[in-house]
């Protein structure tokens, strides 16, 4: 009997074993940012990083979830939409993450979307904006935290107080972001007698804007009324300074835009008193938090956090949440736990609206102000704009 005994003890030690080793097993979570080649490169780092404190402060430094620690697990997609289908899909089959978090680009965050619906894994989008992301052609394995193009455009619309006294001419790229953009914004003056005279699109980075700046002041010079430029550019080039050196006040025309990440702030000194909206400036949301956040910010990084730094930590709060609340660790589990869901993040609490899983969210109306001991212009809050003072459209209903 001693062998049998023996060979029993040992059959329910290693299954003991095996299942100590499978409750241990991490939870593996794909970051898929474009990580070289594109001057996005500085939004997707600081994804990571918010992301990365994100998971720190919702798990109280240890990194864990129910038992098992949670393993970062990073994906370059380079900006190219190839290579980023190829690397979400090697995530998903290769590395068996539980979900993924990206990406950086609204054009190659769109050709993500099938690929999760594929692998049925869930794909949460952040930092790229359009509302394309969320619309007819998405699939409910996405969910989004990352504000969208009608919050930044209502919420601009808001700032501008339009009325049947003010007529504008846009510049945006001719791509998702800013077509999905425009779009929006010409949607939140509906109604409020405000006139769109032209829409100027331009190449993803362009630095001569002269031809789009003379068309727009030819469409916009002989109105009697507000005129306003509104620049919808996500990236570089610099086009509200070159369209500033151009002189639109010889025409009365002044120039909008929204907010951006501190190192383009800067440029921003050229316009005191400029009005728009932002989606995050680390001296606006007040509530723990961002205090938090601010305060280990600029001890670990000498500055305080920026855009994005915000957005990866709101994305890394939503995940904790979701897998603390979901009955199992599996796609259909955390599906019924994010919709509806609300939680906590550095700009107050945000809400994944059940029908399209675009999170629901604050926008600041900020005034430029010039502080010549401050390097960039400051974005002063003028006030927060709450998700139920803009109606957001649904972009998906199934």
């Amino acid at each position: 009997m001693k062998p049998l005994i023996k060979t029993v003890f040992g059959a329910v030690a290693g299954l003991a074993m095996a299942t100590a080793a499978w409750a241990e097993e991490p939870i593996k979570i794909a970051l898929v940012h474009g990580m070289s080649g594109h001057a996005f490169e500085a939004f997707s780092k600081q994804s990571q990083t918010g992301f990365e404190l994100g998971i720190e402060y919702a798990t109280n430094g240890t990194g864990m979830v129910k038992g098992r620690k949670i393993e970062l697990i990073m994906k370059d997609t380079q900006f190219k939409p190839d290579v980023a289908r190829a690397v979400l899909a090697e995530a998903y089959g290769d590395d068996d993450v539980l979900l993924a978090v990206g990406a950086t680009s609204s054009g190659v965050s769109l050709g993500l979307l099938p690929i999760a619906e594929e692998y049925e894994k869930l794909l949460i989008i952040e930092p790229a904006v359009a509302d394309s992301l969320t619309g007819p052609d998405s699939n409910r394995y996405v969910f989004k935290t990352s504000r969208n193009s009608s919050m930044d455009m209502q919420a601009q619309a808001i700032a501008l107080q339009p009325d049947e006294n003010l007529f504008v001419a846009t510049l945006a790229e001719d791509y998702a972001f800013g077509r999905d953009g425009i779009n929006a914004f010409k949607s939140a003056l509906d109604g409020s007698g405000a006139t769109v005279v032209t829409e100027e699109y331009i190449p993803q980075g362009t630095t001569d804007f002269t031809a789009a700046a003379e068309r727009m002041f030819n469409a916009l010079k002989d109105k009697e009324g507000r005129k306003v430029i509104l620049i919808y550019v996500a990236g570089g080039g610099d086009p509200m300074g070159k369209i500033k050196a151009m002189q639109p006040e010889r025409f009365d025309i002044e120039i909008s835009t929204g907010g951006h990440i501190l190192p383009v702030l800067p440029t921003y000194k050229r316009v005191p008193g400029m009005e728009g909206a932002i989606y995050y400036y680390y001296e606006a949301p007040k509530n723990e938090i961002n205090d938090w956040l601010v305060k280990e910010h600029q001890a670990r990084f000498d500055g305080p956090p920026d855009f994005f730094t915000a957005g990866g930590m709101s994305a890394a709060l939503a995940v904790v949440k979701a897998l603390e609340t979901a009955e199992e660790l599996e796609t259909e589990a955390l599906i019924t736990a994010m919709e509806g869901m609300s939680w906590d993040t550095p700009k107050g609490e945000m809400t994944f609206r059940a029908e399209d899983h675009q999170a629901l969210q604050s926008m600041y109306h900020f005034k430029i102000k010039v502080d010549d001991a401050v390097e960039w212009a400051i974005p002063e809050l003028v006030r927060e704009i709450k998700p139920e003072e803009m109606n957001i459209p649904i972009g998906r209903n199934n």
